[in-house]
């Protein structure tokens, strides 16, 4: 029997909810791509509730009991003693989410013993060191594709957010005021900018699909190019690095893995390289940017705008720099945790489980690390450094 340790992120402050603003969710079946959503055997839980928080335990706890397996949840985490270290010693798998992700570094794998599969309930799995899970024999997969467009929508609404300098705006009446020449002092249309994205996998080809209505020019740079019918299709500019991309944009997107090649990225070197008053948004990772050139930036007015989710570490401390800086748009990483998201990548979790406790193949496109070396969708994103 196996031990699944899952570590999920709180629930909310006033309570488990007991109810929702919407009764049903758009059924979703397929992907754009073709691609299908999650097919376990059955779930155990109501799309749309709450499934990403402790008391929601991804809807596993009865198809995991009934087996015979045990399962431990928890939000505990960080620091020495934390519930997870003291779990981790005898457990067989370890689930958890990006947004609230149970770092698991080499020292901690290398005290697992007994670990044999790493699941991240969602897309992006920087938060396992990879080289130690190859070493270790550890698989390591995620529910590949469950939220891109989740991500790719909250790209899209930061970047409107920023340009038309929403936030502001809204507090505004929030504090009971008119004023208008303040809020639209920083407010312009996005209409005929350049739009560029770093990486056009499936979230960034996805927020170049939702942009090119809003009449932009649409850039680009990736390391596999698209094919010549989608840069037609959508009239796509690509460039061969982001070197070469922002220089012509106005707002810069980053939808990248991360990994050695593009922690750090932007630093105060690139970032200066960038239009003056350009927008910068990121969902991807926080340390493929530099947090205090990011400050520096929106503080010079090099950068008319910074927002996205996604911070280093996670949960942010609360005197973390990007809480204070002007002209952010910063939310704590939830652009892929939306209910909707959530029923998706709590069934590709199950379905996970499902074929690794049977002794049957994982779909391919879950796959990151497996074997003993980089698979699936991980030999797509990744690179290994011993």
């Amino acid at each position: 029997m196996a031990k699944v340790l899952c570590v999920l992120y709180d629930d909310p402050a006033d309570g488990y909810p007991t109810s929702y603003a919407r009764d049903d969710l758009p059924v979703i079946d397929r992907y754009p791509g073709g691609q299908t959503a999650p097919t376990p055997e059955a779930v155990d839980f109501t799309p749309g509730h709450l499934l990403g928080s402790v008391s929601g335990e991804l809807g596993l706890r009865g198809f995991l009991e009934a087996a015979g397996h045990t399962l431990v949840v928890t939000s505990d985490k960080d620091g020495d003693g934390s519930v997870f270290d003291r779990e981790l010693v005898d457990a067989d798998v370890v689930i958890s989410q990006p947004f609230w992700p149970a770092y698991l570094t080499a020292e901690r794998i290398a005290a697992a013993g007994n670990l044999k599969l790493a699941i991240t309930a969602g897309i992006g799995s920087d938060h396992v060191d990879l080289d130690a899970a190859i070493a270790h024999g550890v698989t390591v997969a995620e529910v590949t594709y469950c939220n891109s467009i989740s991500v790719a929508e909250h790209v899209v609404m930061t970047t409107l957010a920023l340009v038309r300098n929403y936030l502001p705006s809204h507090r505004v009446v929030l504090d009971g005021g008119w004023n208008i020449a303040d809020c639209v002092a920083r407010s312009y249309d996005l209409e005929g900018m350049q739009v560029g994205t770093v990486a056009a996998g499936r979230i960034g080809l996805a927020v170049l699909r939702r942009l090119a209505p809003f009449d932009v020019g649409l850039h680009y740079t990736d390391r596999h190019r698209l094919p010549r019918a989608v840069e037609e299709e959508l009239g796509l500019t690509f460039h061969e690095s982001a070197q070469d991309m922002v220089p012509h944009c106005d707002v810069v997107t980053v939808n990248a893995p991360l990994h050695p090649e593009t922690q750090g990225l932007f630093g105060d070197k690139l970032i200066g390289t960038m239009k003056r008053g350009a927008y910068l948004v990121n969902t991807a990772r926080a340390l493929i940017v530099d947090r205090d050139a990011v400050d520096r930036a929106l503080r010079s007015g090099q950068l008319a705008g910074y927002a996205g989710d996604v911070w280093f570490p996670q949960p942010a401390p609360a005197d973390h720099p990007w809480r204070v800086m002007p002209h952010h748009g910063m939310t704590p990483h939830i652009s892929g945790s939306s209910l909707s998201a959530q029923a998706r990548y709590a069934a590709g979790t199950r379905e996970i489980l499902e074929c690794w406790l049977a002794g049957r193949p994982v779909r391919e496109e879950y796959l990151i690390v497996d074997g003993g070396a980089l698979a699936g969708a991980g030999a797509h994103a990744y690179s290994v450094h011993g």
